[in-house]
C-alpha cells in the first residue's frame, strides 16, 4: 500500500538482499562514499525506490516504516568523528548542542532532499546555511565545475572567472564598482572593516546585538546592559582590550542609534549590519531603523551591509534592492560560491581602491578567487539572473509555508510567532512582537527542541537552533510543504 507523504519520509531504506558493492555494511556500521568514482541514484522502481549503484548494480528497496527515523550509522560516525575532532564538527551548530541528539551524518543531496549514511532521506530546510538556493547539486553548476576541475583546481593566480563573477555581482548590486573575492564571510566581514578603518582613519565600529558577522575577533561580542556598551567578548580568546573597539546596539532600536551619532559620530569608522538577520533567528528591521542607519552619512561613517546571508536570496540584488539600502560596503557570501567556498567585499572605487595592491589596506589569500567556487558561483548567478521569476516563486511558496505553519500552531494552542521575509524563515515559540534579539531570546527553546526532533524524525530536516534562519530553495514543491506541515500536526 503507498504510503503518504509524512510515512514515506518517515520510513529507512531496507536492503533485503547483501549486497557486495562495500558501500554500506550494516555489521559494521560503515558508510564509503568515496569506494566509487561515481554516486549512487535514487530513483523509483515498480512503487519502490530504486537504488543504482556505479557498474550497474541496482537493488530495490521496500520502505518500512519505523517508530522515527533509525540513525545507528551516524552514531558511529559521530562517536568515532569525536575522537579525532573538536566536538565531532568543523563548525559548531551541527553538533546539536541546541537540540540534543545525534546529528545525521548526511552523504547525498539532490535538489530539496538530502540523505544520511543510514539511507534516510529528510527535506532540506538547512541547504548548507543557505548557499544552495537552487537546491542540492543542480545540473548545470556541477556540470561547470566539473568541467574546470578537469583544467586544474587551484593555480594561486589570475583566472578569467573572476572577472566573470566580478560582472555578475556588479550586475546585481549597481552600486558596487570593485569587488575583491575572499573564502568566507568571516573574511568579508573582517576585510571590510579594516578597509573602513583604512579609508576613515577612524578606530571605533558599530554592530548590533544578535547580528552575527562571522568568528572574527572584533565581532564576536555582545551588549551588556543599557543602551550602548563597549564591547564585552563573548568567546574565551578575545582580548576586552580589542572588543572595546567594537560598540553594541540593539537592533531596530533607531533612538540608541541616533544617540550614539550625536555623541560619539566622528569617532566611528563604520556600522555594520545584517539588513534581515539570520542568526539571530529572523529579524526584519523597520522603516524608522533603516532610516537611522542611513543618516551614519552625515558623521562620515561607512555603511556595510553585511549581505553574506541574504545576497541572492531575497532579490537578485539581496537585501540591498529589496530594501532600497545604499551602503559604501557590502560583504558577499554563502550563495556567492554556490555550494563552495567563496565570499566577497565590495563598494565604490574611491573606498575599494584603499586595498592593496592600489592601496595601504591589506588582504590576501591562498585560495581566493579560486577557479572552482568561481565557476559554481558563476554559474548560480546566471540561473538566476535568466530566471528573475525564481524569487517570486519563493516568496509565494514561502507565505505557504508560513501560513500552514502558523496555522498547525495555532490549532496546538502553542504560543509562537513566525518571521519571514522571501525565503527566510524562523518560528518562534512566544508571543510577538519578535523584532530584536532582546525578544528573540524570549522563545521556549524545550519547545523548540520537540518542535526539532518531531520533524527530524519524520523526514525534516530542520535547522537545529532556534536561532538559525530556515531556508527555500527553488527545487522545493508545495508537496514538500504539505509534507513538512503534515510532520508537524504529528510530531506536535
Amino acid at each position: 500500500m503507498p504510503c503518504s507523504g509524512a510515512e514515506r519520509a518517515a520510513a529507512v531504506y531496507v536492503d533485503e538482499e547483501p549486497r557486495s558493492t562495500g558501500l554500506f555494511d550494516p555489521e559494521k556500521a560503515i558508510f564509503a562514499p568515496h569506494a566509487h568514482k561515481e554516486p549512487y541514484h535514487v530513483g523509483s522502481g515498480a512503487g519502490h525506490p530504486l537504488v543504482t549503484w556505479p557498474g550497474g548494480l541496482a537493488t530495490a528497496f521496500h520502505w518500512r516504516k519505523v517508530k522515527g527515523m533509525e540513525r545507528p550509522i551516524s552514531e558511529r560516525l559521530f562517536s568515532e568523528a569525536q575522537a579525532h575532532i573538536p566536538g565531532g564538527v568543523s563548525s559548531p551548530v551541527r553538533a546539536f548542542k541546541a537540540v540534543g541528539g545525534t546529528p545525521p551524518f548526511l552523504v547525498r543531496g539532490e535538489g530539496a532532499y538530502v540523505w544520511d549514511a543510514d539511507g534516510n532521506r529528510y527535506v532540506d530546510y538547512v541547504l548548507s546555511w543557505g548557499p544552495l538556493i537552487l537546491g542540492h547539486a543542480h545540473p548545470e553548476v556541477i556540470r561547470r565545475v566539473k568541467e574546470v576541475a578537469e583544467q586544474g583546481l587551484t593555480f594561486g593566480a589570475p583566472h578569467p572567472l573572476e572577472a566573470e563573477l566580478a560582472k555578475a555581482v556588479k550586475r546585481a548590486y549597481p552600486q558596487v564598482e570593485l569587488v575583491r573575492f575572499v573564502n568566507s564571510g568571516t573574511e568579508a566581514t573582517m576585510s571590510a572593516l579594516r578597509l573602513a578603518r583604512g579609508y576613515t582613519g577612524r578606530k571605533y565600529v558599530v554592530k548590533f546585538r544578535g547580528n552575527y558577522h562571522g568568528h572574527a575577533d572584533g565581532l564576536l561580542v555582545e551588549a551588556g546592559s543599557g543602551a550602548l556598551t563597549l564591547g564585552v567578548p563573548s568567546s574565551a580568546g578575545v582580548p576586552e582590550e580589542y572588543a572595546s573597539l567594537t560598540l553594541v546596539l540593539e537592533y531596530n532600536d533607531p533612538e540608541g542609534l541616533r544617540e550614539l551619532l550625536r555623541t560619539r559620530g566622528e569617532e566611528i569608522a563604520a556600522i555594520i549590519f545584517e539588513p534581515v538577520v539570520g542568526n539571530a533567528g529572523v529579524l526584519i528591521p523597520t522603516e524608522e531603523f533603516l532610516k537611522a542607519l542611513h543618516q551614519a552619512r552625515e558623521y562620515g561613517i561607512l555603511l556595510i551591509a553585511d549581505e553574506v546571508m541574504t545576497g541572492f536570496r531575497l532579490a537578485f540584488g539581496g537585501a540591498t534592492e529589496r530594501l532600497g539600502l545604499k551602503p559604501d560596503l557590502i560583504t558577499l557570501g554563502k550563495i556567492l560560491g554556490g555550494g563552495l567556498p567563496a565570499a566577497a567585499y565590495g563598494g565604490r572605487r574611491e573606498i575599494m581602491e584603499k586595498v592593496a595592491p592600489l592601496g595601504p589596506v591589506y588582504q590576501a589569500g591562498t585560495l581566493s578567487g579560486n577557479p572552482l567556487a568561481m565557476a559554481a558561483g558563476l554559474a548560480t548567478l546566471e540561473i538566476l539572473e535568466r530566471n528573475p521569476g525564481y524569487y517570486g516563486y519563493l516568496e509565494t511558496l514561502g507565505a505557504r509555508l508560513e501560513a500552514g505553519l502558523k496555522e498547525v500552531l495555532s490549532q496546538k494552542g502553542l504560543p509562537h510567532t513566525v518571521n519571514r521575509l522571501g525565503s527566510m524563515i524562523t518560528v518562534f515559540f512566544t508571543e510577538g512582537p519578535v523584532a530584536t534579539f532582546q525578544e528573540a531570546r524570549r522563545t521556549d527553546t524545550e519547545l523548540f527542541k520537540r518542535f526539532f526532533h518531531g520533524l527530524l524524525d519524520r523526514g525534516v530536516y530542520w535547522p537545529p537552533s532556534n536561532f538559525e534562519a530556515a531556508f527555500l530553495s527553488v527545487a522545493h514543491k508545495e508537496e514538500d510543504v504539505a509534507l513538512t506541515l503534515e510532520a508537524l500536526e504529528k510530531a506536535l
